[in-house]
């Protein structure tokens, strides 16, 4: 029998002085994996996002409790610690957390944190090991860095918009955004990523350092095959509504009672393809036998495709087009995701003890690791939940000292 080993991040102390997506993302992949996360929120208010609602967790007897879904969603295994900052004990108190900690996350705009003493230089002079993650909009420097970055500004400014919705030419064409937000959550993900490399090299050097993370940077990034397509070509990917810029057929379909989505992969696919189909013919077509071919003459090649696809239910296609091996998979509500054998199979639904709802729902981490598997321990935080078990076992403040905070 092999032993019981520890979380990734086990022993690992996070300050957590985010608000919203980008940052609390980071800081759940961190608390997933075993790290001890205090969250920092201000008194009386907490992070913007626990008033983001309805929806609101559900108390027992299907009650609306005070804590938004939202807020639920970014936040679990965390401990929440409600203190001031702008005060100065608020602000010392903070830096004795930071003093302790192997990392910092923080999303205030560029400089906002230096008047308090809680910005790079200050944190590091009094703990040169701490990896200390600062997201913002734009990053610490540039034209742009003092101004506020949202993530649905970014999603455009960023070049997503120009490539996601229906084609300009056709019924509800126009910019579209993506249905949750995309900038913020792989702002989220490159950070963590960032953070994980850091502490990495702390390994090697004892050494923090600073990490800069933006959400245009990041979104820029993320247009992956698309950067490439304009560098290579000079030319800006335009929408292409649900069709791929460089595959085809890879696109929704319309069957006789519903949609599915076909994602032809290679030609020995789209052979396949046209069999099921009923087109055999057109995977010899000299216009059609490559992906080269279809991309080009995909004006042609895609009306024949959607006529032929509208003979026969969205099922029908989805059982023959598995059986020869061809992707294609239905269009599902979020409440038919959770219905689907897959997804319960994989555990992607799970709740949590939640101090004031009892137990609270939560999507689960991805992450499948065989022998250090991700624990869900809390769900989201009450506001300040544990100020006074962090300041007293963490800090060591006395009872009077804790009443007196707690008071101010």
């Amino acid at each position: 029998m092999s032993p019981i080993r520890s979380a990734p991040l086990a022993g690992i102390k996070v300050l957590d002085l985010t608000r919203v997506l980008a940052g609390p993302w980071c800081t759940q992949n961190l608390a997933d994996l075993g790290a001890e996360v205090i969250k920092i929120e201000r008194p009386g208010a907490g992070d913007d996002t626990r008033g983001w609602g309805p929806p609101y967790i559900k108390d027992q007897q299907g009650n609306d409790t005070s804590e938004a879904a939202y807020y639920a969603s970014a936040n679990r295994n965390k401990q929440s610690v409600a203190l001031d900052i702008a005060s100065p004990r608020g602000a010392e108190l903070v830096r004795e957390l930071a003093k302790q900690s192997d990392i910092l996350v923080e999303n205030f705009k560029v400089g906002g944190l230096r008047k308090y003493g809680l910005d790079y230089e200050s944190i590091k002079a009094i703990n040169p090991a701490l990896i200390y993650c600062s997201i913002t909009g734009f990053g610490q420097d540039g034209p742009y860095a003092k101004r506020p970055g949202y993530d649905f500004m970014i999603q455009g400014m960023g070049g997503l918009m120009s490539i996601t919705g229906e084609r300009d030419d056709l019924p509800g064409g126009g910019p579209q955004k993506a249905g949750v937000a995309v900038a913020d959550l792989m702002t989220g993900m490159y950070a963590t990523v960032g953070v994980l490399a850091a502490l990495h090299e702390r390994t090697r050097s004892g050494l923090g350092q600073h990490i800069d993370m933006a959400l245009l940077d990041c979104q820029v990034a993320m247009l992956a095959n698309q950067n490439l397509n304009f560098m290579t070509s000079g030319v800006s990917p335009r929408r292409a509504g649900n069709a791929h810029q460089n595959l085809v057929p890879y696109q929704v379909f319309a069957a006789a009672d519903g949609h599915l989505i076909v994602a032809v992969g290679n030609d020995t696919q789209f052979r396949a393809y046209c069999e099921v189909i009923g087109r055999p013919g057109l995977s010899d077509d000299v216009r059609f036998n490559t992906n080269s071919n279809r991309v080009i003459n995909r004006e042609l090649l895609v009306p024949m495709l959607i006529e032929a696809m509208k003979l026969q239910s969205r099922d029908y296609w989805l059982e023959e087009l598995e059986r020869v091996g061809v992707p294609a998979g239905p269009i599902n509500t979020i409440e038919q995701v959770y219905d689907n054998p897959q997804v319960k199979a994989r555990g992607m639904r799970q709740s949590l003890p939640h101090s004031s709802a009892g137990v609270a729902p939560i999507s689960a981490s991805p992450l499948k690791l065989s022998d250090t598997p991700v624990r869900y321990q809390h769900a989201a935080p009450l506001l300040g939940e544990h100020t006074e078990q962090v300041l007293r076992e963490r800090l060591g403040l006395s009872a009077e000292e804790i009443q007196q905070v707690m008071a101010n």
